[in-house]
Parts: C-alpha cells; structure tokens; sequence
C-alpha cells in the first residue's frame, strides 16, 4: 500500500472556511428563488414588483433583503475568522496525503459547480496541475533524470474525475491503462488534474500553458508526447491545442498521438436535456425562478451539450438558453496521429443503439467524431477507429481489449 492509499483524514482545515462559502452561497440562492416564487403570486393579483422581476417590493421586499444581506455578513465574517485560524489549525492537525474519497468527493463537486467555487475564491476549487508518480510537479525542483524518460503519456481525466481514478478493475483485477502504455512503451506518465467545472477552453488555455512548461522544465529533452484522454479530457485536449498553435507554443512540434477515450466530440444528449429541463421550468412564472435549480450546473456540463472546446462556442451566449449547435468547427490537427475508441452498451452496431444507447453517456457517433453536417465530421481513419461492444462509459477505464488496442495503436 502506497502512502497516498493509506487512510487518512478526508477533511483539511482550510475546509471549515470552504463549507462556511458554499452555505452561504445555498442560502442567498434559496432565498431568491423562493423570493421568485413569491412574486410570481403576487404578480398575478397585480401587484408590482421590485427592482427586477425575481423580487418583491414593500416590507416583504425589505424582509428578503434582510435575510440576504444577514447571510452575506455572517458568511463573510465567518470566512475571514477562519482565514486567520487556518494556519494554526493546519499546524495542529497532520494531514498526510489526500486520501482517494476525498479526492473523489472534490472531483465531483468541482465537475457540478467548480466555476462557481473559482469564482467565490473557494478553497475547493481545484486547480490545473500536472503530477508525476501522485505528486505535484514543482519546475523549481523538477523530477531527477534519472527517474523520466524522453517520452511523455499525458494522461487527462473526464468530468467529475481526477488522476486516480484512472486505477481501475476487470474481473478483480487492476488495470491502469497509462501504467500499462508506460511500462510496454519506455513512456513516463504525467497525470492533469483540473477543474472540469470550467469552460472547456479555458481549461484548454490552461492545459497548452501548462504543457509548455513541462517541455521547458522536464529534466532530459522531450522527443514525444502522447496523449490518452478519457471523455471531457479529449475535448480540454483538443482545445489545449488550438490554444498553443494561436498562442506560437513549442510544445505541439514534439505531439505524436492523441488517443480519445469515449470522448464526446459532438456532445452527450444527456446534456441537451438538462436544457430542456431549463426551457419547461422557464415557461411558467411560477416554474420560472425553480430554473435555477437547474442552472447550477457548471460551465463545464453545459460544454458537452454540443461539444464546446473553444471560446468563440460560448463567449457573449446564454449558456442556458436553448438553440441550435453554433460551434466554430475544429478540425483534428495536422501531423497528429489521432485514434478515437467508442464504447456502447449494446452487443452490435444497429441506427437505434448508435444514437440512443452509445455508452450510456455518449453517442456511438458523438464518440467516433462522426455528424450529420461534413463540416463538423472529424474523419478519424478507419483503421484509428475501435468501438467496444457491451462497454459503458466508465468501463473502457478497465476493459482489457481496450488495453490491446492501445498496445497495437502506439507501439512504434
């Protein structure tokens, strides 16, 4: 047992202010939407509103102002008590290594609502950051020489997810894909954690920052980069490298393969409809404000709708609003060699499976780049192209042919 797989605390002292920031934003949103409501009755006997249409006015306005402005008093008092108990705290209490729930626990709230923590400044937000054998890397003490090769599998989780969970089981079993492409390969693995609550782009841009440090700082000089990509990780990969060729990054010389893992390159419907939630809750005024329930969901959800990876598919839109797909298509890059696996949970290929079964998340097609409009068609070769029968979403992380086909797809 590794020292990170030992047990250990799941909570950390700077948690207390972080749990303080999320009540404090759950109750100011209650409270508006049941403000909403309220007017909404109140609207229909003709009574006029406040400021906007959500808000009441006269005394029941001033009670909801009240709580709202109480809440935000305690909360931001509470937060900055804490902030300046947090450093003795952590000197009390050990907190040795990030145990595997909490991790988990983190990726999943950071994959429904990480935009919203980046944006209140919460501690939970996760940062982008490359690690190498479970630990951060740090370019001012970068890993010994001796320890690396000149070949990197980046390996890049999907929504709700983090490095860990790439460690997964077949019939009692472990299997870790990357581990497996790494010791067959000569490749040394370096895991991307991040924030899959965040546009895609943007964690695009961060990803091609982070990737030009590494070619910068990795001890013996790069010749290859390859890339495995589960889901959401595909479409951050692909956005990542659009950022660097706009940006004149050097990294993308030394970018051999990208292998895509159940990615959903044309969207989920699982997604779409979520937005069709949005549309009928919003076609009431008594269901309006109940909308924003809904609308908690991420920037990050809201990209798989149709498969966003880059800044002009959602820069200046509603993201909530229903339309048709608008994407700027991307094409796969040029001199990259691009393999894409689909999974459906079907035991063969039929019109009906394809489009509504795939792997219980994404579409057969989504997965293998393939639309309706040529356009937006990625056009994966034949022979780049694998899709696993009887295999959902989560199982291609642990199905042995999938293993294979990544064995035979990159070995030189």
């Amino acid at each position: 047992m590794s020292a990170s797989d030992k047990p250990g605390p799941h909570w950390r002292a700077s948690d207390l202010r972080a749990v303080t920031l999320l009540a404090t934003d759950a109750t100011t949103a209650v409270t508006r939407m049941v403000e909403g409501v309220h007017q909404s009755v109140w609207r229909t006997l003709g009574a006029p509103g406040g400021a906007t249409p959500e808000q009441t006015r006269g005394l029941t306005g001033l009670i909801y102002q009240s709580i709202n402005g109480l809440t935000q008093r305690v909360g931001r008092g509470l937060s900055a008590a804490l902030s300046r108990l947090e450093p003795l705290l952590q000197r009390l209490d050990d907190q040795g290594e990030e145990t595997f729930a909490r991790a988990a626990l983190l990726a999943a709230l950071n994959g429904v609502m990480g935009d919203r923590l980046q944006a209140a400044g919460n501690p939970l937000a996760t940062p982008m950051t490359l690690r190498f054998q479970q630990q951060v890397l740090d370019w001012a003490a970068p890993p010994d020489a001796t320890r690396v090769t000149r070949k990197v599998l980046l390996v890049v989780h999907g929504l709700c997810m983090n490095e860990r969970q790439w460690a997964s089981q077949h019939a009692g079993r472990p299997v870790n894909h990357a581990e497996a492409l790494s010791a067959a390969l000569g490749y040394t693995p370096v895991y991307v954690r991040y924030n899959s609550g965040l546009h895609v782009s943007e964690n695009g841009h961060a990803l091609a920052q982070q990737l030009e440090d590494l070619t910068r700082g990795w001890p013996v000089p790069l010749t290859e980069i390859s890339v495995l990509a589960h889901s959401m990780g595909g479409l951050v990969t692909r956005s990542a490298l659009f950022a660097a060729s706009q940006a004149g990054m050097h990294w993308p010389a030394v970018l051999k393969n990208i292998v895509f893992l159940g990615t959903p390159h044309h969207g989920s419907p699982l997604e779409r409809a979520g937005n069709w939630v949005d549309v009928i809750l919003g076609s009431t005024p008594y269901s309006r404000p109940l909308a924003k329930l809904g609308q908690l969901r991420s920037a990050g959800v809201t990209d798989l709708r149709y498969g966003h990876v880059l800044d002009a598919d959602w820069q200046g839109h509603d993201r909530f609003r229903r339309k048709p797909d608008s994407r700027v298509p991307l094409p796969l890059p040029a001199g990259v060699a691009c393999f894409t696996v689909a999974a459906t949970t079907a035991a063969k290929r039929s019109p009906v499976a394809d489009r509504l079964l795939g792997d219980g998340l994404v579409p057969l097609h989504s997965a293998l780049g393939q639309h309706d409009d040529p356009h937006r068609c990625l056009n994966f070769a034949a022979d780049h192209q694998c899709i696993a029968y009887r295999t959902s979403h989560l199982a291609l992380l642990g199905s042995p042919a999938v293993a294979q086909q990544l064995l035979t797809w990159l070995k030189p």
